[in-house]
């Protein structure tokens, strides 16, 4: 796999700490101030591990020196056994067959973290093991989660929250059946279709964007968000099989180049969904009443990346 590239933390890291600044000057710098909550979204392969990697290592450093806490939305997954569950209770729903879309999440236990963080509480740090049961995966056992805010600890200052679905906003009724109708539409006209929304059942998605409603509870708590975009979102199959490649050449094993199309499949759908919104702004609508901070303006960053992951573009939002 290609080395990726960052040049998205120069943009990323001056946004990131005049939204700080906006953020301490809102709450000061009292020890009972809530820590910031950054949402950070990117298409599977587009650099975003890469990112948060960086960011995370700034705001840690000098002259920050920060307490920095990464939540990835995977680590809030459903225990294999509750995913077996979902799947059999949904047999004729592909999109709820394996982990990934919006229901395949724990959002008790992502509340429950996040409410523990922002009140300076002890928090165990969820953790999720994707090798385990052959790959289909299962959450890492709570005695093996890291553990902020002890006693002796400085309470953590900063949460970055990243995952493919992070800030994805849920459509009214009648939207959503206006696009996938349209993509049914394109797919009967069009043999060249290349999209998955006009290959899945109404009720399909629909259960999907039911269940994304509960999401605006973590949502709504961000107070910035930074969304690594595709220039076209089927970059995702290639980065995505490049991820493979890599991984079969360390470990001698790993999904085919069918498999992982499948697996692409599964979550293409939600992109073509729900991407829309994310690029108009996130923190413009929230199912669950008015957003939970003032000042909604300029408190989201869209990096608009080439196949290479190369930054083409940078719209404040």
């Amino acid at each position: 796999m290609p080395e990726i590239f960052d040049d998205k933390s120069e943009h990323c890291i001056p946004f990131l700490l005049e939204r700080l600044r906006a953020h301490q000057a809102r709450h000061g710098n009292s020890p009972e101030a809530p820590p910031f909550f950054l949402g950070l979204n990117g298409v599977q392969g587009a650099g975003k591990t890469v990112l948060v990697s960086t960011l995370y290592q700034t705001l840690r450093s000098p002259p920050y020196s920060l307490p920095v806490i990464t939540l990835s939305l995977d680590d809030i997954y459903l225990t294999h056994d509750d995913q077996v569950s979902l799947a059999a209770a949904n047999p004729s729903n592909p999109l709820l067959q394996h982990r990934g879309q919006p229901s395949t999440h724990d959002l008790a236990l992502g509340e429950r973290v996040f409410s523990s963080l922002r009140a300076g509480h002890l928090t165990a740090i969820p953790q999720y093991d994707k090798s385990a049961f052959s790959g289909q995966g299962d959450r890492v056992p709570e005695s093996q989660w890291e553990v902020v805010n002890a006693a002796g600890q400085s309470k953590i200052r900063v949460v970055i929250f990243e995952g493919w679905c992070v800030g994805f906003r849920p459509l009214d009724e009648t939207t959503l059946h206006t696009k996938w109708q349209a993509a049914v539409t394109e797919k009967e006209r069009n043999p060249e279709y290349s999209g998955r929304l006009g290959h899945v059942k109404y009720e399909d998605v629909k259960a999907v964007n039911d269940s994304l409603k509960r999401y605006d509870i973590l949502t709504d708590q961000l107070d910035a968000l930074i969304h690594i975009d595709a220039q076209d979102s089927h970059f995702v199959y290639d980065w995505r099989q490049e991820q493979e490649r890599t991984l079969r050449a360390a470990k001698g094993t790993g999904m085919t180049e069918e498999q992982v199309n499948q697996f692409v499949d599964g979550y293409y759908p939600s992109y073509e969904l729900f991407t829309g919104n994310l690029r108009a702004g996130v923190f413009k609508t929230s199912s669950t009443g008015p957003a939970s901070l003032p000042g909604r303006s300029g408190r989201q960053l869209r990096l608009v990346v080439n196949k290479q992951r190369r930054v083409e573009q940078v719209i404040k939002i």
